[in-house]
């Protein structure tokens, strides 16, 4: 098993960042872990990568325990961090060949530098300092220091946060490349990103694993509901719907727009039309709707 966690708790002062957490990733897979801010994401990564230790449970890479064996973990892993810190008056090459030597790669640094550079699209880009590399490129440089000890594992936390459209695409590509060979832990909050790169997903929540599936399973609905979009002619207060048979949930998508959930929809496109004639209330659109990963994310991670 490529990443361990078992029973993984961290505690600052009186706050649980994370909360007796327990998941096993293989190798060769792209696996994304989710969560709004101060879920614990963070955290868990910097656990992971040695950085900050538990207070409890153990967290094992390629079967090496993290706390216990930090360094030999550290040569197994590839870790980007979300502030991805580079050393601003360094050049690309020379960044490189120091974080080279911290890995101690003796005489094949230089070829195993020329590879990462093209193999992350750095080659225009090599002359120039880190500080004046755009935001994309940095992530480049980040990923190649990653990269750049041939690890087993990668850790990537928000790897395209802030990235353009190109950008975007560039590095999703690179780390699909990267993810043909390695297991790879990806956080992020762009949905898209994630549909387009993991067949699995994590999602945490105030600490906790609210979920953990493929993704097709978390994004289409376990309890066989159905979801209908529908927009009124004018608000009204929510307490109105809750007499309805056939409605399983319903969530204010704006003032007169709601998504409504319902293990029967044909009865409630019914109950529906009873219900506006008795409270005068015109129904202006009224369309059935697949619940989308953003839409199981929300539900997974909203304070109830």
């Amino acid at each position: 098993m490529s990443i361990k966690v078992e029973q993984l708790t961290k505690v600052f002062g009186d706050q649980v960042a994370v909360n007796n957490i327990s998941f096993e990733i293989g190798s060769g897979s792209i696996v994304g872990f989710l969560g709004p801010n101060g879920a614990g994401k963070s955290t868990t990564m910097k656990i992971l990568s040695t950085s900050l230790q538990a207070s409890s449970g153990r967290a094992t890479v390629c079967g090496i325990d993290v706390s216990q064996s930090p360094m030999e973990v550290r040569s197994r892993l590839g870790y980007l961090a979300e502030n991805n810190p580079l050393y601003y008056d360094m050049y690309v090459k020379e960044y490189l060949g120091f974080v080279a030597g911290l890995h101690r790669l003796g005489p094949n640094a230089k070829s195993r530098i020329d590879e990462l550079i093209s193999l992350t699209g750095l080659t225009k880009e090599v002359k120039k300092k880190l500080g004046n590399l755009s935001k994309g490129y940095k992530q480049r440089v980040g990923l190649a220091q990653a990269l750049l000890h041939d690890p087993e594992v990668l850790i990537l936390d928000e790897p395209t946060s802030g990235l353009d459209p190109n950008q975007l695409a560039e590095i999703r590509n690179l780390i699909l490349t990267i993810g043909k060979e390695k297991t790879v832990l990806l956080s992020t909050h762009i949905m898209q990103e994630v549909q387009a790169m993991c067949s699995r997903i994590i999602i945490i929540n105030n600490g906790s694993i609210v979920a953990d599936d493929a993704i097709g399973n978390i994004s289409s609905d376990k309890q066989s509901q159905k979801g209908l979009v529908e927009e009124f002619e004018k608000a009204f207060p929510a307490d109105a719907l809750t007499q309805m048979k056939y409605l399983s949930e319903a969530r204010q998508l704006e003032d007169n727009r709601w998504h409504l959930l319902s293990e029967e929809p044909d009865l409630l496109r019914k109950e529906l039309l009873s219900w506006s004639v008795h409270y005068d209330m015109t129904i202006v659109t009224l369309r059935n709707s697949e619940q989308t990963l953003e839409d199981a994310f929300k539900h997974l991670t909203e304070n109830k």
